[in-house]
C-alpha cells in the first residue's frame, strides 16, 4: 500500500480555492461525475443525451461505452470534467456475465479452464467493435465462477480496460472444445465507481427537481461527485498553493513547488497534480521518482500534460 509523504510540513496558504466538499451545485454541474446505472436499451450516448436534458447542461460526456444490452455503471461527465472523463477509459473494471456453453460439459472442466484465463491473454476486438482489430494483449485479475446451471455460467470478472467479455466468452468456449457465447453482461465497477452506489435515471431526475421546485438539494449533491473521483487511479502529487497557478499555465512542476508526493511514484509515470485542498490541478508524467523528489532541491519533477483547472484560480506568485 502506497502512503503520502510530506516533503514540506508547513507550505504557505493562499487564500484561493475550495474544498470540492465545499463546491455549489452548479460548480458541482461545472465539473461533476454522476456513477449512473445505464439500463438495457438505449446506447451509451442515448442515455447520456437524456442526462443532458435532465440536468440542462451544455457540455456532457461518458467514459467506456456500453452496448446497448449491455446495463451497469456509466460514468458521466459534466462541463469541465468532460475533459478529464477519459482517465476512467484507463481504469480497471469488472462485470457480472451470463455465459453459455453451446453443448454439455463437465463442471470440473468448466472450473479448470476458465482458471486458466486469469492473468495476461490475448485478444482480437469482435468484428463489430469500434477498434481496429488488431492482437492485444490485456490482464483478467480474477474470475470467480457464482453459479453453473446446466450450460450457463455466471461469473464475475476483473479486468483491464479494453478487455472484451464477448470475446472471452468466445474464446473459453473454444478451449472447452463445445463453444460458448455471451448470453448477458452488466458492468459493476468501473475505476472507483461502483455498481453499489449507482443511480438510475429516474433518481437523477427526481434529485434535480427536488433541487429545483423544493429547494432541496442534499440527495442531487449526493448524486453528482466533484469531478476529483476520477483521478483516483492515479498516484497523486500535492502541490504548493504558491506553485498551483504556474502550472495552470502549463509550466511543469518543479521540486521544490510539491508539499506532499505518493510513495508509489516511479519515474516516467502517469501522475495526477492536486491542491492542498483537493482540487484537481492536471497531469503529467513523473520526471523522477519519489525518492529523488524527496531530496531534490532544485529541478522539473513533473512534465505537465494537461491541466484542468482554470488558470487564476490562484494567485500568480511567479
Amino acid at each position: 500500500m502506497s502512503e503520502m509523504l510530506i516533503r514540506d510540513k508547513s507550505p504557505l496558504p493562499l487564500n484561493a480555492g475550495k474544498k470540492p466538499t465545499e463546491r455549489t451545485i452548479e460548480e458541482l454541474l461545472d465539473a461533476g461525475v454522476i456513477n449512473m446505472d445505464k439500463p438495457q436499451g438505449p446506447t451509451s450516448h442515448q442515455a447520456t443525451a437524456w442526462v443532458r436534458e435532465i440536468l440542462g447542461v451544455d457540455k456532457i460526456g461518458h467514459g467506456g461505452t456500453l452496448d446497448p444490452k449491455v446495463s451497469g455503471v456509466l460514468p458521466i461527465a459534466t462541463g469541465r470534467a468532460v475533459r478529464s472523463v477519459n482517465l476512467t477509459l484507463k481504469s480497471e473494471k469488472e462485470y457480472v456475465c451470463i455465459m453459455r456453453l453451446h453443448r454439455d460439459a463437465d463442471e470440473t472442466e468448466i472450473r479448470d479452464v476458465i482458471s486458466t484465463f486469469v492473468g495476461r491473454i490475448y485478444q482480437v476486438p469482435p468484428v463489430r467493435s469500434a477498434v481496429k482489430r488488431q492482437l492485444r494483449i490485456r490482464t483478467i485479475h480474477y474470475i470467480n465462477i457464482l453459479d453453473i446451471n446446466g450450460r450457463d455460467v455466471l461469473f464475475r470478472v476483473g479486468c483491464d480496460a479494453g478487455t472484451y467479455i464477448r470475446t472471452l466468452c468466445v474464446d473459453i468456449g473454444d478451449a472447452l472444445g463445445v463453444g460458448a457465447t455471451m448470453e448477458d453482461l452488466r458492468r459493476t465497477k468501473s475505476g472507483s465507481m461502483l455498481e453499489s452506489e449507482s443511480v438510475t435515471l429516474q433518481d437523477i431526475k427526481d434529485a434535480y427537481v427536488m433541487w429545483k421546485d423544493e429547494n432541496d438539494e442534499s440527495w442531487l449533491r449526493s448524486i453528482i461527485q466533484p469531478f476529483e473521483v476520477l483521478f483516483d487511479p492515479l498516484p497523486k502529487i500535492i502541490v504548493k498553493d504558491s506553485a498551483v497557478d504556474a502550472v495552470c499555465h502549463g509550466a511543469d512542476l518543479a521540486a521544490v513547488g510539491i508539499a506532499q508526493i505518493d510513495s508509489s511514484i516511479q519515474k516516467e509515470a502517469t501522475v495526477a497534480m492536486f491542491t492542498l485542498k483537493g482540487e484537481a490541478i492536471g497531469v503529467g508524467s513523473a520526471k523522477m521518482s519519489c525518492d529523488e523528489m524527496m531530496k531534490a532541491k532544485e529541478g522539473i519533477a513533473v512534465k505537465t500534460e494537461r491541466v484542468y483547472m482554470p488558470a487564476s484560480t490562484y494567485p500568480k506568485t511567479w
